[in-house]
């Protein structure tokens, strides 16, 4: 009689995505180091730069997003991570309260346009082609625009606090990060 096979456990699917910020999130994540091989026994990445896929699979079940919303193309990504993600993670202080991108939000737009592309002797030519998204008046953090399951916080996270708070998610746990984990530098 053959014994029957133990069941494979299918591993969650992650997407990973940075809107408006430094990427340094996504730096704290690599920052787990040599623990990112047992993260990917428990886990598949889908959009990632570890994958390099551009789109987020209608099947995730956790996103991942560093960075604000400032343009329209961030809007779009944002609303596809929140429809095809189970849980969404905003990560770090650009996602969660706008960070630094944001300190644009008391200026006037056209002010800011026209300063970056004054060109000598040839005034403000603000380039106007379809591949370059619109910009949004200000500066938003997610939960703005969509909901958001979980808030990840640090400027960035360290890699510790992003492994406590997946290695918790994953396993069924409300994450919970002690005073040690977080910070801002």
């Amino acid at each position: 009689m053959n014994a029957a096979a133990p069941a494979v456990k299918p591993k969650l699917l992650v997407a990973t995505t940075s809107l408006a910020g430094c990427f340094g999130c996504h730096m704290s994540l690599l920052d787990i180091d040599e623990r990112l091989l047992d993260l990917i026994d428990l886990v598949a990445f889908d959009r990632s730069p570890i994958t390099d896929i551009k789109h987020c699979s209608p099947h995730c079940d956790v996103g991942i997003i560093e960075g604000g919303v400032c343009n329209a193309e961030n809007v779009h990504v944002l609303h596809e991570f929140r429809k095809n993600c189970k849980i969404l993670i905003a990560i770090g202080a650009c996602a969660i309260n706008g960070g630094l991108p944001a300190q644009r939000n008391s200026l006037d737009i056209g002010d800011i346009l026209a300063a970056v592309y004054a060109l000598p002797g040839r005034g403000v030519q603000v380039p106007n082609d379809p591949e370059i998204p619109l910009l949004l008046n200000a500066v938003h953090p997610l939960h703005e625009v969509v909901k958001i399951d979980y808030f990840l916080p640090g400027c960035p996270p360290s890699g510790d606090a992003i492994w406590k708070f997946l290695t918790d998610l994953l396993a069924g746990r409300t994450p919970s990060l002690g005073h040690g984990l977080i910070h801002y530098d």
